[in-house]
């Protein structure tokens, strides 16, 4: 049976690559204060600002406002906050979760990284695009860096919001290359100290504006001796100047420049590239590791192995592991040695399996993955989701559907585990579903045999760490899409302290608790959909 639910609320690079290759070239953050200023941000009205730029801010076609990046040093220096810039503030504060992110466990990131960056998702107030990349695993995830190659990479807003509200940081990029990049390198990291200290300020005051929660600083340029010596200091002057405006941002270094200067990825954390790791909140390597390079990052990392984040190119680029559908083999070895995982453009699915096919192939490569992956759990309530993913091919307001593509990030509700039921009690798997849904543009489909001799089969939705409240109130919104005899679907809440809780016998008695339960298999009569379309659930959980 199915059901379908929604509740009621290397040398020569390809540009393409990077943080690049080099065989294949190419406890709880929290929330900056409402009304906090910032310093030396004044604000100004548009057209007042000499700075202040239409077609930064609005898409030259279609007027709509946009997320945009800044290209040279230039630009970041000249950066002030205008009144369009309010368009890219992230309205969504990084929602607590448990463990935080300092926590000493390995860590996930992933580092999106598509076709250059500011596709459809520049669009702040949405679009109309058909079949657009989402991301939506997050409650696997601790970190989302989003790169392009331009200087400074400003996340667009929408990533942002989504990812805040699965409790996931969020982190720019700020990188140079080549011979573009080593002129950009000496001209503030060779000179004066006020230098560097106006591109860490600007970088820290850019990232306190829009809401996001760091940086990761990748030079892919030689440099030269008084500039390298420098670059440790920019980096804590940056950590430093970051947590004044961004409780809990970090600023993470790509394995690119050695302390010599000379540039060459070392696929490890070795005694040519600790200087930078020691000056930040931690280091991605370079794709092309075999499994010694891990054991000597390990003894090399000591207590801070946790901040070592190893770098895997989903795309396969160079002599790597694993990659693809076989990004688990790479990321097992990983895992055998404690380390954190960075995933770079895991966007793979969609650009090389293509657009139609991507949900299900998205389940599929994250579900390879799960074993490997730490979850973290939502620490506040309450919770309200529809499962809504941000986009789809209609939008659905009380079950009625308007046949119209859309795309908004900013949108997309809190995601579930998405695990599948493995093992002999349980073939059910869950999945997103774009035909049919409550609100938004898409709901949640579990769907699988259910063995004929199980009394009942639980699939996981959410896990919470948190202290009940006195009494806990929970609903759900479901619909049977094939209705069977002998299956219903019901809620059931367990707690660290009293076991498991399921609608069932009015006021059943837990350990420690007491759950009474309601059930409306149909909604009220001449409500606009179908009768006994959906049904409720509600679970009220007091405890002792």
């Amino acid at each position: 049976s199915s059901a379908v639910m929604s509740s009621p609320r290397g040398p020569a690079r390809a540009k393409r690559n990077s943080p690049a290759q080099a065989a294949s070239p190419a406890p709880d953050p929290g929330w900056r204060r409402r009304g906090q200023r910032l310093p030396e941000a004044p604000r100004h009205c548009p057209g007042s600002n000499p700075y202040s730029n239409p077609t930064r801010h609005f898409d030259t076609d279609t007027t709509e406002p946009v997320s945009f990046y800044l290209s040279s040093l230039e630009e970041l220096l000249a950066w002030q906050p205008t009144r369009d810039d309010d368009f890219n503030v992230a309205a969504t504060p990084l929602a607590a979760r448990q463990p935080p992110l300092r926590s000493k466990r390995p860590r996930t990131l992933v580092c999106h990284d598509m076709k250059g960056g500011y596709l459809e998702d520049r669009f702040i107030q949405g679009s109309a695009a058909r079949s657009p990349y989402v991301f939506y695993h997050w409650q696997y995830i601790d970190i989302f860096v989003y790169f392009s190659h331009h200087v400074v990479t400003i996340p667009p807003v929408g990533w942002t919001n989504a990812a805040h509200r699965n409790g996931v940081s969020v982190l720019g990029t700020f990188i140079t290359e080549w011979t573009e990049g080593k002129k950009t390198c000496e001209s503030f990291l060779a000179g004066q100290a006020e230098a560097h200290g106006a591109v860490a300020r600007q970088l820290a005051r850019i990232a306190g504006f829009y809401r996001f929660d760091g940086w990761l600083v990748n030079i892919e340029n030689e440099l030269s001796e008084a500039a390298v010596r420098t670059l440790p200091l920019f980096l804590r002057q940056l950590k430093e100047q970051l947590g004044r405006l961004v409780p809990g941002g970090l600023v993470l270094w790509y394995d690119s420049v050695l302390r010599s200067g000379e540039l060459k990825w070392q696929n490890e954390l070795n005694e040519e590239n600790r200087v930078f790791f020691d000056a930040c909140d931690g280091l991605f390597t370079n794709y092309n590791w075999k499994e010694g390079h891990l054991e000597r990052t390990r003894a090399q990392a000591g207590e801070r192995w946790a901040d070592v984040y190893v770098g895997i190119d989903v795309f396969a680029r160079g002599d790597v592991v694993g990659g693809g559908f076989d990004t688990d083999k790479s990321l097992r070895l990983i895992r055998k040695h404690s380390l954190s995982a960075a995933l770079f453009a895991p966007g793979w699915v969609y650009e090389h399996l293509g657009a139609a096919g991507f949900l299900p192939n998205e389940d599929r490569f994250w579900g390879l993955l799960t074993e490997q992956l730490s979850t973290h759990s939502l620490g506040t309530l309450p919770l309200h989701t529809s499962f809504n993913l941000g986009m789809g091919t209609g939008r659905f307001s009380s079950g009625q559907e308007v046949v119209s593509p859309w795309y908004d990030l900013s949108a997309q509700d809190v995601q579930p585990l998405f695990t599948e039921q493995r093992g002999p009690d349980s073939g059910l798997r869950v999945h997103c579903c774009l035909r049919d849904a409550w609100e938004g543009g898409s709901s949640l489909l579990v769907v699988g045999a259910i063995p004929p001799d199980a009394e009942h089969v639980a699939v996981r939705l959410f896990s919470f760490q948190t202290p009940a409240p006195p009494r806990l109130f929970l609903s759900l919104l479901y619909k049977l899409e094939e209705p069977q005899a002998g299956v219903t679907v019901t809620l059931e809440l367990a707690t660290r302290d009293s076991g498991s809780c399921r609608v069932g016998d009015v006021g059943e008695d837990c350990p420690s608790g007491r759950v009474g339960f309601l059930v409306e298999p149909v909604l009220p009569e001449g409500f606009p959909v179908e009768l006994a379309a959906w049904g409720r659930l509600v679970l009220v959980y007091s405890s002792p």
